[in-house]
């Protein structure tokens, strides 16, 4: 069996490869420039391989959430390639590729948490399964760090840019011990494989037309009229 799997939701670019039990994989930091670097990126690892795209069984793709742009590049392509092969795909979370990456490396239960932007971010909470992957808790949400709580016992490791940018803030939210926090962790198309094989092998990938992103929230932007309370709300807090 041949999977691809892609991921452009975060700043990173990532693709992977599962090639009959053997993965190749290939990541960068990307800032804006995934939609330059993901195909290239694609035919090199494909070269790499020593296969090309027709030969794909299937097409694994982050989903998000992330960044909006980055979500849809993403998308669009796995989408425009699985229509053009004929072949399934399956969408994978990124907040729980996170959590895979760090269970990979010795966690248990993991809390993922990516930077939103607009003072949000996403968060979710996973554990390992018997299987080793990483298994939701609870549903993924969207909001501000402060309003985060996690009374699910520990210990926890925590996994993401989220992290990074508001350790202290998110923090107070979790009723037990964080053991271990990657704010630099970002989500990784190798993890996204790993998740999605089982699903491939029990007959559940789906048509390219089911793809869909996983934005949590449907709107890029506040409006002038929240931007204004906003400001305001900081203003008063001074």
């Amino acid at each position: 069996m041949r999977l691809l799997a892609l991921d452009t939701a975060t700043e990173a670019c990532s693709v992977a490869l599962w090639q009959d039990g053997e993965m190749l994989a290939r990541f960068e930091h990307a800032g804006r420039t995934h939609t330059q670097r993901l195909a290239p990126m694609v035919d090199a690892l494909l070269g790499e391989a020593g296969c090309t795209a027709a030969q794909l069984d299937g097409v694994v793709c982050g989903t998000g959430p992330g960044s909006f742009a980055g979500v849809r590049i993403a998308v669009g392509f796995a989408k425009g390639l699985a229509l053009a092969l004929d072949c399934p795909v399956v969408g994978v979370s990124s907040l729980a590729m996170l959590a895979q990456g760090a269970i990979e490396a010795g966690a248990e239960r993991v809390l993922s948490a990516i930077d939103a932007r607009m003072d949000e971010v996403y968060f979710g909470a996973f554990e390992a399964d018997e299987g080793g992957l990483a298994r939701a808790l609870a549903p993924a949400v969207v909001m501000a760090p402060a309003q985060v709580r996690v009374d699910i016992p520990g210990p926890w490791q925590a996994a993401g840019s989220g992290w990074g940018r508001y350790p202290e803030v998110l923090r107070p939210g979790v009723l037990a011990a964080i053991e271990s926090i990657d704010g630099l962790a970002l989500p990784h198309a190798a993890a996204a494989l790993r998740l999605a094989l089982p699903e491939f092998l029990a007959g559940r990938a789906g048509p390219a037309d089911a793809l869909t992103p996983a934005y949590l929230r449907d709107k890029v932007a506040l409006t002038l009229v929240e931007q204004l309370h906003l400001r305001a709300g900081k203003s008063a807090a001074r």
